[in-house]
C-alpha cells in the first residue's frame, strides 16, 4: 500500500515579547500602548507583565510536502519562532535550526498563513513570540479506528507533575510533554505553575519536554495501569544559568531609548556586576572625572539628567566617591536611557532621563540570592506571599572601612585614608489578578482589572576616615552625610480602552557636611502624586494626559564664616576674619505639570506631538514654562526608520538656591534647553542592529556661580552666589551597533558605541569677578563662552561577551575619549598678593589645552555551577588590565610654577561569588 502524507504542527513554548511603553517623567507600569518604532526596547521598569491568555491556534494551513524528501521518504521536524501580532496574524517566522530538504521553505510558507486567538498581557491584547514545531512525517494509511467499546476498554496510566528550571527553580510554563516522538502521541502544556498532566498506555513512556530557552528534556518513567505518577522535571536553561527571555521592540515615544537588560548589563566588563554603569558605555554619555558619578549626557553639566527609580527622582545614582549604585543589582529589571527627545510625560530635565526600574516578586516560589565581593555584600529575596501577591526585598552593605585598618601599616600615624561607607535596601509588595487567570473577567467582576505595588526604597552614605598605629588604629567619623527613603505606591486600573495610573510617593532626605569652621545639616520632606489618563480611541489614534505634582519643604542649619567683602573687608597680611555666621533657613517649594500627548499613525509616519506646562512657587516667586514638543517617526522598510525630534525642555532650579541672600537667590528662573535629533535606524540582520543619531542642543538660563553683582538696598554692592546667565549648546553624531544573540547557540554578543560631540558652555553676562565658578580662573582677555569644561570630542567604547562553554563566560570592554579642556599654566614670573599672603598664577588662554586622552581595556571572566536547585557562580572583574596612567587631575604647586598629573586608578582585579536558587 503506498503511503500516504500526514503533515503535523505542535506548539511548544511561547514567550512574553510585548508589554506596555514607559510613561513620561515618571513612567507608570501599564500605561497604555503607544504607536511608535521599533528600537531595543523591553518591558517597563515599573512592573513585570502578565500573560493573562496565551494565543491558541485557530487556523491550521497544512504544508506542502517537499516533492524530493517525499520521493526519498526523508522526514524532518522543523523549529520555528513565530512572532504573532497583538491581531493574532503571523508577522514574522524564523526558523532556529535549519532543517534542509525544502523542509524550511515549506514549513515557513504554511506557518504564515496560520491565525491565532490574540494573546493578553495584563488583560489586554498584545504581541507575542512562540517556540513552534512543524512535523513532517510519512506514515501508513490508518488502520480501521476501533469501536467504541474498545475506545473505553483501552487502559491508561496518568503522568503528572510540575516543571522546573533547574538552578534557580523557577516554574516552567508553556512547555510541550509528551511520550516519545510519535505524532499521534498525546500531549500536554504546562500551566502559570509549570504542571501538566498526560494520559497515556502504560508502560513505558519516553518522556520529552520541548520548553522556549531550554534545553531538550528526555527521560523515561515506567506508568502503570490506573495509576498516577507524580514525578518533578529539572530542565536547564538553554543559555547555560541565565534565563533566556526572547522579549520583542516595543512601541516607544523617543528618538532613542537605550535598554539593557538586568542579566546584560551584570556580566558587562568594567562594571564590578553593577547594571546602572552600563550607561557610561552608551553613545552620548561622556566620560565623568574618576569618582566623581556624574552622568554628562549629550554635552549637558552635571546635574542636568535626572536620575529615577521606579518613576520617583531620586538624590543620587551612585554612592559616594563613585561607588556602585544605590540599587542593588539583582533588584533591577531594567535600565532605560534617553540621551534626549523624550516624550511630554518626562520633565526636571534638561539633559537626559535614566529610568531603573525594579522586579516584581517571583510568583512561582521562593527564590534569592547573596552576593559577597572585596567591596560590599547584599542579599536580594522574593517569593508569593498568595495568589496574586508576592514581595521582593534586598539589602546590601559596605566594608570596605572595616577592612582597609587590617592592611594598612602598623606605625603609628604612618596612614590616613578616607574611604566611604554605605548601605542600601528595596522593598517591593505587588498585588493584582489571581495568579494564572485567563482574563480580565476572571481578574475581577466587571470586566475591568487592576494592579499595583508598594516599594520603599532608600540609601545611605558617610565618608569615614581610617588611620593606622598604636594609638591611632581606630575610625574617625567624618561629618558628611548623604541619606534619603523613599515610599512609593502604583495603582493600575484599566476598563476596555481606558487605563488609568496613579502614583503617589512621599520622601525623607537628609544630608550633612562639616569642612573647616563650615557646617551644614539640611533636611528636606517631599510629597508628590502623578496621574495619568491613556485612551485608545482607534488602532491609529492614542491620547494620554496627566497631571505631575511635588512639594518639597528644605530646612537648613549652617555655621559659616561671614563671606568675604560682605560684611567685613579684608585687611593686608591675611584673608578676611568675620563672624561666624548661624543661621536656621526653611523654604518650601510647589513644581507642578500638566501635560497631554497623542500618539497618530498616518500611513507609514508615526506622530506624537505633545505639551508640558509647568509652574514653580518657591517662597514669594512664581516661574512658568511652555515646553512643546514633537516626536516624528517614518518606515521606510521593514528593517529601516528614519526618526526625528525636536522641543523645548525645562528644569526648576532646586529649592536651596532660592534662599535669601548671602546664601541664594531668590528670583531664580527656569532653567531651558532647546533639544533636536534626526536618526536612522536600520535592522542588518535579525541580530545586528545600526542606529546613527545626531543631535543639537541649545541650553540657556542655566545657573552659573558666582551670580552678578548687584546693588543693594540702601546702597553697596554685592555678588549673587547663582544667577540664570548659563548658556551653552552642543552638536553631535552618535552610532550605536549592537549584536544580539541570535539563539541559546550563538555565544557572542556585544556593540560598539562611538560619540562625536562639541559642547560650548559660558555666561551671557559679563565675566564673573575674580573668575572662579567657570571652569577656572579668566584673562581680562578671555571671553566668558567658550570649550566646556566637560568637553569630549570623540568618545568610543567597544563591549564584548564570548560563552565559553561549561559554564564559563569572557568578556572586556575597551574605552577611549578625548582628553578634557584645561587653562594651561603659563608662568613666566611670580604673582605674588601681600594682602592675601598668597601666590597666583599666570595662565594660558581659557580652556587651550587638553589632558592626555583616556583609554582602558577591563575584562571579566565569569564561572557558574549549576546545581538542581541553586546556582553558584564566582567572577573576576578587572578594571585597567595593562595599567594605563590616565590623568584624572591637575593641581598646581603652592608658587603655581609647576603643574602635577594625579593619575586614575591603576589595574584593580575584584573577586567575588554570588550563590542564587
Amino acid at each position: 500500500m503506498s503511503p500516504t502524507l500526514k503533515a503535523r504542527s505542535a506548539l511548544a513554548a511561547a514567550s512574553l515579547l510585548l508589554a506596555t511603553p514607559s510613561l513620561a517623567q515618571a513612567p507608570q507600569a501599564g500605561a497604555p500602548p503607544a504607536e511608535a518604532s521599533q528600537h531595543e526596547g523591553t518591558a517597563p521598569a515599573q512592573a513585570q507583565p502578565v500573560m493573562t491568555k496565551p494565543p491558541a491556534l485557530v487556523q491550521q494551513v497544512e504544508a506542502q510536502y517537499p516533492p524530493e524528501a517525499l520521493a526519498q521518504g526523508g522526514t524532518a521536524s522543523v523549529r520555528l519562532i513565530i512572532t504573532i501580532a497583538a491581531d493574532g496574524t503571523v508577522a514574522d517566522v524564523l526558523p532556529t535550526e535549519a532543517a534542509g530538504h525544502g523542509f524550511d521553505e515549506a514549513a515557513i510558507a504554511a506557518v504564515r498563513q496560520f491565525r491565532f486567538s490574540p494573546a493578553e498581557v495584563d488583560g489586554v491584547p498584545a504581541p507575542v513570540q512562540v517556540e513552534y514545531v512543524y512535523h513532517f512525517t510519512l506514515n501508513a494509511p490508518p488502520e480501521e479506528a476501533p469501536g467504541q467499546e474498545q475506545v473505553q476498554a483501552a487502559p491508561k496510566a496518568t503522568l503528572t507533575g510540575q516543571l522546573i528550571s533547574r538552578g534557580s527553580r523557577s516554574r516552567v510554563a508553556g512547555a510541550t510533554v509528551r511520550c516519545g516522538d510519535d505524532p499521534e502521541a498525546p500531549e500536554a502544556t504546562s500551566d502559570a505553575d509549570g504542571r501538566f498532566t498526560l494520559e497515556v498506555p502504560p508502560g513505558e513512556c519516553a518522556v520529552r519536554v520541548v520548553a522556549s530557552g531550554f534545553q531538550l528534556y528526555q527521560t523515561k518513567e515506567q506508568l502503570k495501569q490506573n495509576e498516577t505518577t507524580e514525578v518533578n522535571f529539572f530542565l536547564a536553561p538553554a543559555a547555560g544559568a541565565l534565563e533566556t527571555v526572547v522579549r520583542s521592540e516595543r512601541p516607544k515615544k523617543e528618538v532613542v531609548r537605550r535598554t539593557i537588560t538586568r542579566q546584560e548589563a551584570q556580566r558587562t566588563p568594567g562594571t564590578f556586576g553593577d547594571p546602572i554603569r552600563v550607561i557610561q558605555a552608551l553613545p552620548g554619555v561622556a566620560r565623568a572625572p574618576f569618582i566623581s558619578g556624574e552622568l554628562l549626557v549629550r554635552g549637558s553639566n552635571p546635574g542636568q539628567t535626572a536620575t529615577m527609580m521606579d518613576g520617583v527622582s531620586i538624590p543620587i545614582l551612585f554612592h559616594l566617591l563613585g561607588g556602585p549604585s544605590v540599587v542593588n543589582a539583582e533588584f533591577i529589571d531594567q535600565l532605560d536611557f534617553y540621551p534626549g527627545g523624550y516624550g511630554s510625560q518626562y520633565g526636571r530635565a534638561v539633559g537626559g532621563i535614566v529610568e531603573v526600574g525594579t522586579r516584581k516578586g517571583a510568583a512561582d516560589t521562593f527564590h534569592g540570592s547573596v552576593k559577597v565581593d572585596v567591596l560590599d555584600a547584599g542579599f536580594f529575596l522574593e517569593a508569593p506571599v498568595t495568589d496574586g501577591i508576592s514581595v521582593a526585598a534586598a539589602a546590601r552593605r559596605s566594608y570596605i572601612d572595616t577592612l582597609l585598618p587590617v592592611f594598612l601599616p602598623k606605625s603609628e600615624g604612618s596612614t590616613l585614608s578616607v574611604v566611604p561607607r554605605y548601605w542600601d535596601y528595596q522593598l517591593r509588595v505587588d498585588f493584582g489578578a489571581k495568579r494564572g487567570a485567563r482574563s480580565e473577567a476572571e481578574a475581577q467582576a466587571g470586566g475591568a482589572r487592576s494592579t499595583g505595588y508598594v516599594m520603599a526604597f532608600g540609601s545611605d552614605d558617610q565618608l569615614r576616615v581610617v588611620s593606622s598605629g598604636p594609638k591611632t588604629e581606630r575610625d574617625l567619623s567624618v561629618d558628611t552625610q548623604t541619606l534619603f527613603h523613599r515610599l512609593k505606591g502604583d495603582w493600575t486600573y484599566r476598563k476596555g480602552n481606558l487605563t488609568s495610573v496613579f502614583t503617589p510617593y512621599v520622601g525623607y532626605d537628609s544630608n550633612s557636611f562639616k569642612f573647616g569652621a563650615a557646617k551644614q545639616d539640611g533636611v528636606g520632606y517631599t510629597v508628590g502624586a502623578r496621574e495619568v489618563l491613556g485612551l485608545e480611541l482607534s488602532s491609529a489614534l492614542t491620547v494620554r494626559t496627566g497631571v505631575d505634582l511635588m512639594y518639597e519643604h528644605q530646612s537648613f542649619d549652617v555655621e559659616f564664616p561671614a563671606p568675604e567683602n560682605f560684611e567685613y573687608v579684608a585687611f593686608p597680611g591675611a584673608e578676611s576674619v568675620g563672624e561666624l555666621l548661624v543661621e536656621k533657613i526653611g523654604l518650601g517649594a510647589f513644581d507642578g505639570a500638566l501635560f497631554v500627548e497623542a500618539d497618530m499613525k498616518v500611513g507609514k509616519f508615526t506622530f506624537t506631538p505633545g505639551v508640558r506646562g509647568n509652574l514653580q512657587r518657591a517662597g514669594d516667586t512664581q516661574n512658568l514654562a511652555l515646553d512643546p514638543r514633537l516626536w516624528v517617526r517614518f518606515a521606510a522598510t521593514e528593517r529601516t526608520s528614519l526618526k526625528g525630534s525636536l522641543g523645548l525642555y525645562s528644569q526648576p532650579p532646586e529649592t536651596f538656591r532660592f534662599i535669601d541672600l548671602p546664601y541664594g537667590n531668590p528670583d531664580l528662573v527656569y532653567q531651558r534647553a532647546f533639544q533636536s535629533s534626526l536618526g536612522v535606524d536600520h535592522r542588518l540582520t535579525d541580530v545586528l542592529n545600526v542606529d546613527v543619531t545626531g543631535f543639537f542642543n541649545r541650553r540657556f538660563n542655566n545657573i552659573v556661580a558666582p551670580g552678578q553683582i548687584i546693588t543693594r538696598t540702601g546702597g553697596g554692592v554685592v555678588q549673587l552666589p547663582y544667577s540664570n546667565e548659563g548658556i551653552g549648546r552642543a552638536l553631535g553624531l552618535e552610532v550605536m551597533v549592537k549584536k544580539d544573540r541570535a539563539s541559546a547557540k550563538d555565544r557572542w554578543s556585544g556593540w560598539l558605541s562611538y560619540t562625536f560631540s562639541r559642547s560650548l558652555d559660558g555666561r551671557a553676562g559679563p565675566k564673573p569677578d575674580g573668575g572662579g565658578g567657570f571652569g577656572g580662573g579668566f584673562n581680562d582677555s578671555d571671553e566668558t563662552y567658550g570649550l566646556s569644561p566637560f568637553d569630549q570630542t570623540h568618545i568610543l567604547t567597544l563591549v564584548s561577551s564570548y560563552i565559553l562553554g561549561n559554564g564559563w563566560e569572557l568578556g572586556g570592554r575597551f574605552r577611549y575619549t578625548t582628553g578634557r579642556p584645561t587653562t594651561p599654566l603659563n608662568h613666566t614670573f611670580d604673582l605674588y598678593q601681600v594682602d592675601r599672603n598668597r601666590f597666583d598664577g599666570t595662565y594660558g588662554p581659557y580652556a587651550s589645552a587638553r589632558t592626555a586622552g583616556f583609554h582602558q581595556l577591563d575584562v571579566r571572566l565569569d564561572k557558574s555551577w549549576q546545581f538542581q536547585s541553586w546556582t553558584l557562580g564566582a567572577y573576576i572583574d578587572v578594571q585597567n588590565l595593562y595599567n594605563a596612567e590616565n590623568v584624572e587631575f591637575v593641581f598646581n604647586d603652592y608658587r603655581q610654577r609647576r603643574e602635577y598629573e594625579v593619575p586614575g586608578i591603576p589595574i584593580l582585579p575584584v573577586v567575588g561569588v554570588k550563590g542564587s536558587f
